[in-house]
């Protein structure tokens, strides 16, 4: 799907990516102890004797982060594994208590998936797959903080044992903008599925960029990794700094090595950490602490039940069921809780109109992509205020559907309740349009006779004055005049 390539003394080089996404599994207790999850507290505040690695003190795997992670495998359409093991990655560092992490090297849990990604939203065709190797459940280590003391470094346990998923892809990716597609479409599933809330600004997502570079068609190059990636754009500067880093290296008669690099966003570039290691650095063998898992089929039904209806499938329904634009379909599915609050409103709205949801889903889709945004932002309005009720919008969207008010006056209806005390079913039934030829003919009249110079013009061949007229006749009537019964009455008057 992409050509990009990069330029060099050469000619041209072929950029290959994988991504290693952890994610924070959504739980209330960590994987294995029953210590708080929830981001912000206090350092060391949620610490178990088993996050400690206290003497004596055995795992009990949390049945929820299991949960969640076969319920994210299924999304992707991944093989769950009904037998999997976890194992013992040893190493040290002053984050990790016990000397080891709990994780799963031989027997994941989640098998091969994939991924189908849209570089270009406006055009269905510009698809491709991306291979997905894994997903395991693993122990986060903890956190050492640098800058509270001079010359000591301190360390936080609230994340050690916190419950992650490593979704491993294929190295199918052949760009930083298919990087970013990637991983913003997994990031969208997770929190369509509530397995992970994708926050990467809190560190409960982030990834691993494995990047390397070959001449088109050549074998794979050796790969660097760029470690705890906190963002879909410091992804793709990742992936395109550390390839055109690798590019002049190898072209310089240098060679790339096997190893672990940090991304520097003040800079926008990659420095090395340490050497890459391979598996049997960390005598990985399996934990004698916990049993394997053992899932049976009851415990799989219940998962597959669980899962909401997932963006691909939400989308195709709101073009083809609810007649929406493919634009206005990925806008309304692109966030979780966009969906939500469409089909919520959705919903109100057909009801108190008495239609039918396709019948009012382009007005309702209009009103919360297009029309309500600019009124919230342009009065510094949260989202979730109270007076931007569901039974606020349902009025507005409702009077506007039946012809009552004028798209122009709702919005400043709306403006008005957001930032002023007044009776909204009143201030809707003061402001109906009116179709009354009679009155609308004296306001065109009016219009027409104070502006007999633009009429001769119009006459004359100059049709644009056409919605000058209209507009001047809206105001004269204080926007209450119907416009298809203005339109009318105007080209009737005009000839």
């Amino acid at each position: 799907m992409s050509e990009y390539r990069i330029q060099g003394a050469t000619g041209e080089w072929e950029v290959v990516i994988g991504l290693e996404v952890h994610a924070q599994v959504t739980s209330n207790a960590k994987l294995f102890s029953g210590a708080a999850t929830a981001f912000g507290a206090e350092p060391n505040a949620q610490v178990s004797l088993v996050d400690a690695a206290m003497p004596g003190m055995l795992p009990v795997p949390n049945r929820e982060c299991i949960r969640q992670a076969v319920r994210t495998g299924m999304a992707i359409d991944a093989q769950i594994n009904k037998w999997s093991r976890f194992d013992r990655k040893n190493y040290f560092y002053a984050d990790l208590p016990q000397g080891y992490q709990i994780s799963q090297l031989y027997h994941p849990l989640v098998g091969e998936g994939a991924l189908e990604i849209q570089l270009d939203e406006k055009d269905p065709t510009s698809t491709k797959t991306i291979g997905i190797e894994r997903i395991h459940v693993e122990q986060d280590a903890g956190k050492l903080m640098h800058d509270q003391h001079p010359t000591m470094s301190y360390v936080d346990l609230n994340r050690s044992g916190v419950a992650l998923m490593e979704i491993v892809s294929r190295p199918d990716m052949r760009s930083p903008a298919e990087a970013g597609a990637y991983l913003a479409k997994l990031r969208q599933i997770l929190r369509y599925v509530g397995s992970c809330d994708g926050n990467m600004d809190q560190g409960s997502m982030r990834a691993d960029v494995n990047v390397s570079v070959r001449k088109p068609g050549a074998e794979f190059g050796t790969r660097t990794e760029t470690k705890n990636v906190n963002s879909v754009r410091f992804v793709m500067a990742v992936v395109e700094q550390e390839a055109k880093r690798q590019v002049a290296l190898i072209e310089d008669g240098g060679t790339v090595v096997q190893e672990t690099r940090l991304y520097d966003p003040d800079r926008n570039e990659t420095r090395s950490m340490r050497s890459k290691e391979d598996a049997h650095d960390y005598r990985y063998f399996p934990d004698p602490d916990l049993l394997p898992l053992v899932l049976d089929d009851a415990f799989l039904e219940e998962c597959r039940a669980s899962l909401p209806e997932l963006p691909d499938a939400k989308r195709q329904r709101y073009e083809a069921g609810l007649g929406l634009s493919p634009y206005n379909a990925a806008a309304l599915t692109a966030d979780v809780e966009t969906a939500r609050q469409f089909e919520a409103l959705l919903a109100s709205v057909a009801k108190a109109a008495g239609k039918g949801e396709a019948d009012v889903a382009k007005r309702v889709a209009n009103w919360l992509l297009s029309e309500r945004p600019g009124i919230l932002n342009a009065q510094n309005i949260p989202t979730d205020s109270p007076k931007n009720s569901i039974e606020a919008n349902t009025a507005i969207v409702v009077a506007t559907e039946a012809g009552t008010i004028s798209g122009s006056k709702a919005k400043e209806i709306f403006e008005r309740h957001l930032t002023s005390d007044i009776d909204l079913a009143a201030e809707i039934d003061s402001n109906k349009q009116t179709t009354d030829t009679g009155a609308i003919e004296a306001a065109v009249d009016a219009v027409l006779a104070a502006n007999a110079d633009k009429v001769e013009q119009y006459k004359g061949g100059k049709e644009a004055l056409f919605g000058f007229f209209v507009g001047q006749t809206m105001k004269a009537m204080q926007g209450k005049g119907n416009p298809q019964a203005v339109n009318q009455v105007l080209k009737a008057k005009l000839g």
